[in-house]
């Protein structure tokens, strides 16, 4: 009896603390370690190893605090962080519109027909086509004619012989052709320093057909009339508003520009046609 009254008869082992239950929607705090000692057998019949020795690969409650966590972040309470990509093209791309799609060259008489009847569609599908056969023909004839539109131009062509008439009438259609290759030229050269992305030989090509084409019925009453005549006037005044128009639709659909820019770049050109050509001061 004295083994039951020394306390032997009981269970010495202190008590074991039960793990307390976090609130809701807080991380539950992993189980302490058991406290456990492994003891080194000594080596039987004097073998250099260890016989009954535990060996362990990894922590083995790592997957149990990964579960943990997971349940964690899941609950009402908490949140999880999301990366988002800002990015969504890759770093330092952009979006670029893809080029307007073009049609086939069209031929010479529904080029000049369309320029005047259907502008927009028609400068959209050539702005890939070099035009400098319509051109150049169309301005050389018209710079034949253009000066009979001008009084003391025409009083001297008419009273001048045959010999002298004709290389004045010549010079004077090449000096159009020339004068149009550089408006156009500058034309194309503003365009693409304002963002346009157009090639310049149909820039030039459809400048050209533009300055002569819109000056058209203005020269035909200045042929009979004069260029000083105030009906010639108006209608150089007229004619040039429609050529400031079709100059901003080509430039806008040839290098891909807002109307405004489109403006802009095509504004020395209309300068000098207003001054020089239907306004009669030549």
């Amino acid at each position: 009896m004295a083994g039951f009254r020394n306390g032997r008869g009981r269970d010495n082992r202190p008590p074991q603390q039960q793990p307390q239950q976090a609130p809701y929607g807080y991380n539950a705090a992993p189980p302490p370690h058991p406290q456990q000692q492994w003891g080194r057998q000594a080596p039987q019949g004097g073998g250099g190893g260890y016989d009954g020795e535990p060996e362990y690969f990894g922590d083995p409650y790592a997957a149990q605090q990964q579960q943990q966590q997971h349940y964690a972040a899941n609950t009402p309470g908490h949140t999880q962080m999301f990366s988002v990509n800002e990015e969504p093209y890759g770093a330092g791309a952009t979006y670029q519109a893809a080029p307007a799609p073009t049609g086939p060259r069209l031929p010479w008489k529904a080029l000049l027909s369309g320029i005047v009847l259907r502008p927009a569609p028609t400068f959209l599908q050539m702005r890939d086509h070099a035009v400098w056969g319509p051109a150049l023909t169309v301005t050389f004839l018209y710079g034949l004619l253009a000066i009979f539109g001008f009084d003391k131009a025409r009083d001297e062509a008419i009273n001048a012989t045959l010999s002298t008439a004709i290389p004045y009438v010549l010079m004077t259609g090449i000096g159009f052709v020339v004068a149009g290759l550089i408006l156009g030229a500058v034309t194309h050269t503003l365009a693409r320093q304002l963002g346009g992305d157009g090639t310049w030989q149909p820039t030039v090509g459809l400048s050209m057909l533009i300055m002569s084409i819109t000056d058209a019925p203005r020269l035909v009453f200045a042929l009979f009339l004069g260029g000083e005549n105030g009906l010639v006037q108006v209608l150089g005044w007229i004619t040039w508003l429609a050529a400031a128009a079709l100059f901003t639709t080509m430039v806008s659909r040839s290098h891909d520009l807002p109307w405004p820019k489109a403006l802009g770049a095509s504004a020395i050109q209309l300068v000098a046609l207003l001054s020089l050509i239907k306004l009669g001061t030549l």
